[in-house]
C-alpha cells in the first residue's frame, strides 16, 4: 500500500514551517505596532492556541493520508518534529532580527522593562537587578532560541501524545 510509506518527517516540514510563519507574523505585527515595547501579551496567547491546533490537525491529516492508520509513535514523532522545525525557524528569524533588522531592540526592551519595574513599589532594587541579569541572558537570540526549541519540543510532545492517544488506530 502506497500510503504506508508516508514519512512523518516530510509531513512535519510543511506544518512546522506553517507554525513558524504564524509566530513570525505575530512577532512582526507586535513589533511594527509597538505592542512588544508596551508589553501587550494577547498576541502571544493567539500562538498558544494555534500551536496545539496545528499539531492536532497535522496528526489528523497524517492519519487520513495513511489509510486512516496511526500509531502513537507516529503521532509523537510528527508533533515533536513540527515543534522543533518551527522552533529552529523562529530561532533563525530571531538571530536575523536581533543582529540585522534592529540590533538595539533588546536593549530598548530591557530599558522599558526596567522602567516599568521601577514604577512598581513591590519590586526592590535587588529584585530588579536580578531580573535584568536574567533578561540579559535571555536577550541573546541563540540562548532564547535554544530555550524556544526545547520548550516547543516539550509542548509538541504533550500535544502530540494527547492527539495520538485520541486518534491512534493500528492494524
Amino acid at each position: 500500500m502506497e500510503s504506508q510509506n508516508l514519512s512523518p518527517g516530510k509531513f512535519a516540514l510543511n506544518y512546522g514551517v506553517m507554525l513558524a510563519i504564524i509566530m513570525i507574523l505575530i512577532s512582526v505585527t507586535t513589533y511594527v505596532t509597538g505592542m512588544t515595547l508596551e508589553g501587550v501579551q494577547w498576541p502571544n496567547y493567539v500562538y498558544y492556541v494555534i500551536f496545539p491546533i496545528i499539531i492536532i490537525y497535522a496528526i489528523s491529516q497524517f492519519k487520513k493520508q495513511n489509510s486512516n492508520l496511526l500509531s502513537l509513535g507516529q503521532a509523537i514523532k510528527l508533533g515533536v518534529l513540527i515543534s522543533i522545525i518551527s522552533g529552529v525557524i523562529i530561532m533563525i528569524y530571531s538571530v536575523i532580527f536581533n543582529y540585522l533588522i534592529d540590533p538595539e531592540f533588546m536593549s530598548d526592551l530591557m530599558q522599558v522593562t526596567k522602567d516599568k519595574m521601577l514604577e512598581d513599589p513591590k519590586f526592590t532594587e535587588e529584585m530588579i537587578d536580578q531580573s535584568m541579569k536574567i533578561f540579559k541572558i535571555f536577550s541573546n537570540p541563540f540562548i532564547s532560541g535554544a530555550f524556544m526549541i526545547v520548550m516547543s519540543a516539550i509542548f509538541g510532545l504533550i500535544y502530540s501524545l494527547i492527539g495520538g492517544l485520541i486518534m491512534k488506530r493500528e492494524e
